[in-house]
């Protein structure tokens, strides 16, 4: 793609690194094959080639966002399945989080949008108060009808149990047993905290039990992933920042094999905390540190051999993918291998490659979108007949959850009761 930026734009970091990836280009329209509102809404500004005309007209002419464009980015889930199906290598995640960190400084969005998002920024990142927001959500499901629109939605997303914080996500360090094969530090996120603390127990569980030792660092906290893709870059740089302290002193102090997340979409993210600081003087070599340190539970797992004890049925697992997973971190295989290894029985639904609509606060900026989606994934997860669903976000098992009455669990809880842990808590 031909692009007219000037020297003085590119003098930009970002506006550069747009230009390298619109150059990249070659319209071929492979991605709209693998879009999912291109797939739902069948509008070229609502494939990731639209978007790009969209971003590339935007950042060259130097204007405000307009309406136009902030509505069809806006609609974009970033599962980054385009990512995987370009033939030319178009680095489209990083060029549509700058295109959102524009808009955001430089479009005025209607007044409840604004209030709603900064209120998701402010409280999904803190353990605590999205604890609170969530029972006060639960208390309200009663009297949803009264609520219309977005704010409804948030409502529909409190789940049946609300938790308080647990033992094991406090910092300190759980041992390894045995003999130590690994030393690495865990991040315990922040909606995951809430939502379903048995997934960072059953990895502790799983990891210990397998020589590992599991650090869980003081200060650290939210990886940044849902400010990140608000394009609220001051918060998710400080997120990443405050995440690098606190993992850099374990580094240093310590040692460590690696940087273990169990939540697929925040190690995306986590793991182009490089790129997101490659400007920061202080802190850009550490973060390139910490995205080479980091990897997602089941690449670590797949190095441990896992021993099933036999203890657990031989289940039908339908294995979701998550996109942030699959596309984003291109790990496709590790998860289903250690399933199957596990003594599981293992299958996949048909277009195992579409999102399921709950890319983070997706499902709560845009409701009707993310129905159509999740509607659309459970009813082929459904149709594999399955005793359990898989995967390895808390954002998919939320959404997929709340569409479906088989149980949903982490991939992890699974393995941890295959090799001696309890049953899951959502199979009972």
């Amino acid at each position: 793609m031909e692009t007219t930026f000037s020297d003085a734009q590119l003098q930009d970091p970002n506006t550069a690194r747009s230009n390298e990836i619109l150059r990249k280009c070659v319209h071929c329209g492979f991605c709209t094959a693998t879009c999912p509102t291109y797939q739902l809404l069948g509008d070229e500004l609502d494939s990731p080639r639209g978007r790009i005309y969209l971003i590339k007209q935007m950042l060259e002419e130097g204007r405000p966002a307009d309406e136009k464009t902030v509505k069809h980015i806006d609609r974009c889930l970033s599962c980054l399945a385009c990512m995987t199906t370009c033939p030319s290598g178009v680095h489209y995640m990083h060029l549509v989080d700058n295109a959102r960190a524009y808009i955001n400084n430089t479009y005025k969005r209607p007044l409840g949008d604004r209030l709603l998002r900064s209120l998701l920024a402010f409280l999904i990142p803190k353990p605590r108060l999205f604890g609170l927001a969530l029972f006060g959500a639960k208390l309200a499901k009663p009297f949803r009808f009264l609520v219309p629109g977005k704010l409804g939605s948030m409502i529909d997303f409190a789940p049946k149990i609300v938790y308080g914080p647990t033992a094991t996500d406090a910092p300190q360090s759980h041992k390894a047993q045995g003999d130590l094969r690994k030393r690495v530090v865990l991040m315990t996120g922040c909606a995951q905290k809430s939502l379903v603390p048995q997934i960072n127990e059953a990895t502790v569980r799983l990891l210990t039990r397998h020589g590992v030792e599991v650090v869980i660092a003081k200060g650290a906290g939210c990886c940044g992933a849902l400010t990140h893709h608000m394009g609220k870059e001051e918060l998710s740089h400080g997120s990443a920042i405050q995440n690098i302290k606190a993992w850099t002193h374990e580094l240093e102090h310590g040692g460590l094999d690696g940087v273990v997340i169990n939540a697929s979409g925040c190690g995306t993210t986590v793991k182009d905390y490089g790129h997101m600081l490659r400007t920061d003087a202080a802190w850009a070599d550490k973060a390139r540190v910490i995205s080479t340190l980091t990897m997602d539970v089941s690449e670590l797992l797949s190095k441990l051999d896992i021993k099933p004890t036999g203890d657990a049925p031989a289940l039908k697992v339908a294995y979701h993918a998550a996109c942030s997973l699959q596309h984003g971190q291109q790990i496709k295989t590790a998860p289903k291998d250690l399933l199957k290894a596990a003594g599981f029985t293992v299958v996949e639904p048909k277009e195992s490659h579409l999102c399921c609509g709950s890319a983070g606060t997706y499902n709560l900026l845009q409701p009707e979108l993310a129905g159509q989606l999740k509607d659309r994934k459970v009813g082929h997860l459904e149709a594999t007949a399955p005793e359990v669903i898989a995967t390895g976000n808390i954002g998919c098992m939320q959404q997929i959850g709340s569409g479906t009455k088989i149980p949903v669990v982490h991939m992890v809880e699974l393995l941890d009761w295959a090799t001696g842990g309890p049953k899951p808590a959502a199979l009972d």
